[in-house]
């Protein structure tokens, strides 16, 4: 597409990348841009000293700001608006739009690399992760690279690829929503990976779709556009099933238990195994890809890699490479990542837990490695969170943020009898609670199981400053 002279308008330009990354790229082909978000200058400020000192560095014309609100007429105007993948559909500024595009929508109209794909309700990003380590790993020409919503906006990394590297996707449903439909210059999907990775579902986003059911059609995007050159990875849960039943990609399973003859797939047994049937020059023989010993901790974390070893391993990569990748995979930040030891006491930062299954997933995880003091509790999305209650009483203290989330939490606690302290509204309190806690042997976590709205930007943002705390406290 030729996109010298047009007008561009960037609807959110955020603090992530997607929107300062659309236009950079824009304004790099003869864009006139202008910015409009619902936030303040001072919020923005990062991002916008860097997309005005870029501009100024190409000495193209200065960006327009519109902050603090929207106005109808500059969508009526633009010849293009890429939106931020929060941005609803449905929003009344878009309908007014000729034309709208995402970062991910730009970017694979120009990318002439291959493509791997990862959605999920949790797990996507740590399985993205150790999926393009192993393509790094297996590298005889070309490069991998990794994007999307793991706050890496593939345009970053778009003007130097070339056909031999590989990219991979984390891909969340709101991203999956805009790509619906869309098609690329020769009229096939914009969006056809080579492998479809889909990680644990679970139900989220309930305060942005009507239903479950609205969410997974989202989830279902990713895999709509592959024919049979393609595979598609998915549990041997409910959805699972439907989606490996419905896509036209050749279905692979991922499973904690061994698979039926002639069913292709891999499982967990101890260790991960793999076997595929009728894949040219892929053995039916079972082979072991997943190491027995991960260094991130937690069974979850096993499925994670065994579905990223399956979409490396259909596409030619040998067990043996990918056994030697997740040996050596060290998880990736805000997942259950360990940043701090004082005293005897390990600190985790697990902020990416943003569904209270996520934070039962972390109580779990750490059961047979030290007793555990729980940080959790934030701004509730409209979910459950009676399991996480019953869960945490495998804890040995829990320690609550302050947010809509917690209040729902705090009863269901106390009907269980399981104590807690707070809520805390304030960070360094609450992290103070959970160090004159803990003992030596113990570990404390941050996995609110919620939301970060409130008292932070937003859930990377609250990693950050968690892991900014306890170093604060435990020097003192």
């Amino acid at each position: 597409m030729v996109y010298s002279g047009l007008k561009a308008l960037i609807m959110g330009i955020g603090l992530h990348g997607g929107g300062l990354e659309s236009a950079r790229f824009l304004i790099k082909r003869g864009c006139e841009i202008t910015v409009t978000d619902l936030r303040d200058e001072k919020t923005l400020l990062p991002s916008i000293e860097k997309l005005d000192t870029f501009c100024g560095e190409l000495k193209g014309k200065p960006v327009k700001y519109i902050l603090g609100k929207h106005e109808i007429d500059d969508f009526k105007n633009a010849d293009i608006v890429v939106k931020n993948p929060a941005v609803r559909n449905d929003s009344i500024f878009l309908q007014s739009a000729k034309k709208i595009e995402t970062d991910i929508s730009l970017f694979l109209q120009e990318s002439p690399a291959g493509l791997f794909a990862v959605t999920g309700t949790k797990g996507k990003s740590c399985t993205a992760s150790a999926l393009c380590r192993i393509l790094s790993k297996n590298r005889k020409k070309g490069k991998a690279f990794l994007g999307g919503n793991i706050t890496v906006s593939p345009l970053v990394f778009l003007d130097e690829l070339e056909k031999n590297d590989d990219v991979v996707l984390e891909l969340s449903s709101f991203q999956l929503g805009d790509l619906k439909n869309r098609k690329a210059g020769d009229k096939s999907a914009l969006l056809k990976p080579s492998a479809s990775v889909i990680t644990a579902i679970m139900s989220d986003h309930q305060d942005r779709y009507a239903s479950m059911n609205e969410y997974i059609d989202d989830k279902r995007n990713i895999y709509f556009g592959q024919d049979s050159s393609g595979v598609t990875v998915a549990g041997d849960d409910i959805w699972g099933k439907s989606f490996l039943s419905e896509t036209k990609g050749r279905p692979l399973v991922y499973s904690h238990s061994a698979l039926k003859e002639g069913i292709s797939g891999g499982w967990l047994d101890g260790e991960g195994f793999a076997r595929l049937y009728g894949f040219p020059g892929i053995s039916d023989e079972a082979v072991r890809l997943v190491p027995s010993r991960l260094l991130v901790p937690g069974e979850h974390q096993k499925i994670n890699m065994l579905a990223a070893s399956l979409a490396a391993f259909s596409n030619g990569i040998e067990a043996q490479t990918i056994l030697a990748a997740l040996e050596e995979f060290r998880g990736i930040e805000h997942r259950l990542e360990f940043f701090h030891e004082a005293g005897g006491v390990r600190f985790f930062n697990d902020s990416a837990a943003t569904i209270p299954e996520a934070a039962c997933a972390c109580i779990e995880a750490f059961q047979n490695e030290g007793k555990l003091v729980l940080v959790t509790g934030g701004t509730d999305k409209n979910l459950d969170f009676s399991f996480l209650a019953k869960t945490a009483a495998k804890a040995k203290k829990i320690i609550l943020l302050a947010g809509s989330g917690s209040e729902k939490l705090k009863s269901l606690l106390n009907s269980v009898g399981v104590s807690f302290n707070g809520p805390f509204n304030d960070l360094e309190k609450a992290v103070s609670c959970a160090v004159n806690t803990a003992e030596k042997g113990d570990i404390v976590a941050l996995s609110p199981g919620c939301a970060s709205f409130g008292m932070f930007l937003n859930e990377f943002d609250r990693g950050r400053r968690w892991k900014e705390a306890v170093l604060k406290i435990c020097s003192k």
